[in-house]
């Protein structure tokens, strides 16, 4: 969902007014309301990134497509470009899968050298597909172990891009996300201005938020 980026600042004011912080920080004469705003304002994406990073799937909205195109590699696994803006994968699924991945490993990961292996049974099957998040020389890629045959096509493909304000003013936020986003941003406010104490507070609503 699209929210006024001054919406979201208003209600982050909020946040800090209801845990009487924001009323004894703009009595500091280092800390005007106009300060303020700019902090918040500055907080929101981090805020935002964090909380869609960390969010269950299912408080995640539908997201972008993509992988219109498939390169295939050996044993019937392939790869398929992502976007620039790629962020988080929601949900990944070729044809002829009989489930779909919803969290990607990367590289690092010990299961990621099984799927190197010559030996295909090695490897994710449809049964139990892998996918890895690694770096080409054509961009980020999202590998996918393995199809039963180079006949797949991709069926569902969807991602949470990189959060940005637009040059209306607006910002993409998950709806069931939108409580647990005010409470980061007002817990990063916090942080910035040294209340640690009152910032890991908001930081655990948030983090409630999310359950």
């Amino acid at each position: 969902m699209v929210y006024n980026i001054h919406d979201v600042m208003r209600d982050v004011r909020i946040c800090l007014d209801q845990n009487m912080t924001s009323e004894q920080l703009l009595q500091d004469d280092d800390v005007d309301t106009l300060a303020l705003d700019d902090i918040v304002r500055s907080k929101i994406l981090e805020a935002v990134v964090r909380v869609h990073s960390n969010a269950p799937t299912y408080l995640l909205e539908e997201g972008h497509n993509f992988g219109d195109a498939v390169f295939w590699g050996d044993l019937e696994s392939g790869w398929v470009l992502l976007p620039q803006d790629f962020m988080r994968l929601i949900v990944f699924e070729m044809s002829d899968w009989e489930r779909a991945v919803f969290l990607a490993i990367s590289p690092s990961d010990p299961e990621y050298a099984l799927q190197r292996q010559r030996i295909k049974a090695l490897r994710g099957t449809a049964q139990k597909p892998v996918c890895v998040i690694t770096s080409r020389p054509e961009g980020r890629a999202l590998e996918f172990y393995s199809c039963k045959s180079e006949r797949a096509y991709v069926r569902r493909a969807q991602y949470l891009p990189y959060p940005k304000i637009d040059k209306d003013e607006g910002i993409d936020i998950c709806e069931r996300c939108y409580t647990a986003v005010k409470y980061a941003a007002a817990s990063l406010v916090l942080l910035t201005l040294g209340e640690s104490e009152k910032s890991s507070a908001l930081s655990e609503i948030s983090n409630s938020a999310l359950q």
